[in-house]
């Protein structure tokens, strides 16, 4: 639809603009400001006058300058190219962008987010008269070595298929099929738009039973998150909030990924621009960024582009969930998202809530939370979208607002503690303040895949870790000396799975990654020690003589001597452990 002037600037609030003497506009409809053309939205209506959020500087726009309607609402391009680009929070290329204006975002320039000029070889696996319903896959594109694009048809069309293209090279914008609808003929291309606060449809939600394969110990032996799952990482400053989703995004075993840096300082962006690119996809051996879509929105960028970025992200997220990929959200972090809702909140003169945030901020967080989810596409593919959401709370305390209503939306808390940190205990995910709610899901996977006794393991070594925290209490007052040696042992135990399992080197070739079966061999070994040690204890065997055990110093360094294509070196280390115990049971005796 051609652009018309819906109105004029009537007042400038900074992101905030009231229009005047509107009649031809639509609510949440995107629209340009001004002679140089700022991207807007429309986000209030009342009578004549129109308030729209303005996803750029403001700086010189004056009262009586034209507001320019498009008659579509914010959207974005979803088609081949989106892979391993690098995106700001309304879907602008910034490499594109860079090569255009330099070190800094031309105000009003505009880009085509996919590349105009770019063919892609296309494979068509409909054929003509064939009838088409909305999501339904038309053909394939390779994007990348690691991805496979399906084009899909819009969810909006629905009808016989006229006419479509034989294999070849195509850009996004060339016809590839003729659709007869019940509105007359439509063309097809490479690429369709969606409205970024719209969700994408589905044909059903399926239950969450898979688990979503992080590698880190800490997050899949102790609080696992399924497939479709939602999560949030609360911590404070410098608690690894970025570090811990980095590692997710590498590692994870969904296969795409979308990094959103939400008002993020631009020294960490920096961080994720020049890394995410040398990363190497372990199960591929190529660059992560082939399977990766980053979206850059810095804290010193247009603060209206940040209350928008999550939407663009997640909606991409869904597209990929449509053609029947998982897909997994890392949104660093929504407190800077909430942050930008508070700011534009009170641009607009809206009572506060608590801590001066909107009112509809609970709102804002299911709407996107509820977003994730293991779906039955319209294709009758089986795809998802988990979705990692780090909060950054002021001052690490977990009751301010955000974390809180946070809390009530997700299934999944990965607390992130100062102490552990300091300590240099990474991930520093608090095992006391952190839970899962996908266990009873999740459990028959685990069972099924590495062994009958996961659950029961896990409940045991959680218990082991309470009794440690009531013990520590005790300690504080009388000293370790004064308790009993099977009391002590409690404490031994578990600052053995402390360091020994939940403690994992991101640096380590053979460390920064676990197999779920090394994740369970290295369980029960600790386990192994515990149940044995204590036994041995009640028939009078010192403490200091179990600790003796040589081969306690090789559980201790197991994590970084046993790689992950070894397991059967577990089940050895397993054996010699067992021998030892037998022989200090076979003195005592």
């Amino acid at each position: 639809m051609a652009e018309r002037v819906i109105g004029k600037v009537r007042r400038v609030n900074g992101p905030v603009i009231e229009a005047t003497g509107v009649t031809d506009a639509m609510m949440l409809e995107l629209v340009h400001v001004g002679e140089v053309r700022l991207v807007g939205e429309t986000i209030k209506l009342e009578g004549s006058s129109a308030v729209i959020q303005v996803y750029e500087d403001t700086t010189g726009i004056k009262p009586g300058e034209n507001v320019y309607g498009s008659g579509m609402p914010l959207s974005v391009e979803l088609g081949p190219g989106l892979i391993g680009t690098i995106y700001d929070g309304i879907q602008r290329p910034l490499e594109e962008i860079f090569a255009v204006s330099g070190q800094f975002i031309e105000r009003g320039l505009q880009l085509p987010s996919l590349s105009r000029s770019k063919r892609w070889h296309f494979v068509p696996t409909v054929a003509a008269g064939d009838a088409l319903a909305p999501g339904a896959v038309l053909g394939s594109v390779q994007e990348t070595q690691v991805v496979v694009h399906r084009v899909l048809v819009p969810p909006s069309v629905e009808g016989r298929l006229v006419r479509i293209v034989s294999e070849g090279d195509y850009t996004v914008e060339e016809a590839i099929a003729v659709v007869e609808t019940a509105h007359g003929a439509e063309e097809l291309t490479l690429m369709h738009r969606w409205p970024i606060r719209i969700s994408r449809p589905v044909k059903d939600r399926l239950p969450l039973t898979i688990p979503l394969i992080t590698g880190q110990r800490v997050i899949d032996t102790l609080f696992p998150v399924a497939k479709g799952g939602t999560v949030a990482i609360p911590g404070g400053f410098g608690t690894g909030k970025t570090m811990t989703q980095h590692a997710i995004a590498k590692w994870c075993d969904a296969e795409i990924i979308v990094y959103i840096g939400c008002g993020e300082r631009g020294n960490e962006m920096t961080d994720v621009l020049t890394e995410f690119p040398k990363l190497i996809d372990p199960r591929t051996g190529r660059s992560l960024m082939e399977r990766t879509i980053l979206i850059a929105n810095t804290s010193n960028m247009p603060v209206s582009a940040r209350e928008a970025s999550i939407y663009t992200g997640v909606t991409m997220a869904e597209y990929f969930r449509d053609q029947g990929h998982h897909v997994a959200v890392m949104a660093d972090s929504t407190s800077r998202w909430a942050e930008a809702l508070r700011e534009l909140s009170g641009r607009m003169e809206e009572m506060p809530a608590e801590e001066g945030f909107p009112a509809y901020l609970p709102t804002r967080i299911a709407e996107f939370y509820e977003r994730a989810g293991f779906m039955t596409t319209l294709a009758n593919e089986p795809g998802s979208v988990s979705i990692i959401g780090a909060v950054s709370p002021p001052g690490g305390d977990f009751s301010e607002p955000v974390t809180q209503h946070t809390k009530r939306f997700v299934r999944c808390f990965w607390g992130l503690d100062r102490q552990l940190a300091n300590a240099r205990h990474y991930p520093a995910i608090s095992w006391l303040d952190s839970y899962s709610e996908y266990l009873e899901e999740v459990t028959p996977w685990w069972e099924h895949r590495v062994g009958p006794s996961w659950a029961s393991d896990r409940a045991e070594i959680m218990e082991l870790l309470q009794r440690e925290v009531r013990l520590q209490q005790v300690v504080k007052l009388v000293g370790p000396d004064a308790l009993p040696d099977s009391q002590r042992f409690v404490l031994d135990v578990c600052t053995l799975f402390k360091n020994a399992f939940l403690q994992q080197n991101a640096y380590d070739d053979i460390d920064r990654y676990s197999t779920v079966e090394k994740q369970v061999k290295m369980l029960a070994i600790i386990l192994t020690y515990w149940r044995r040690g204590s036994q041995i204890l009640k028939e009078g065997v010192t403490l200091v003589t179990l600790k003796q055990i040589k081969v306690l110093q090789e559980v201790i360094k197991m994590k970084f001597s046993i790689g992950n294509d070894r397991p059967e070196e577990f089940d050895e280390l397993l054996a010699r452990f067992e021998r030892a115990l037998d022989q200090v049971e076979a003195v005592n005796v």
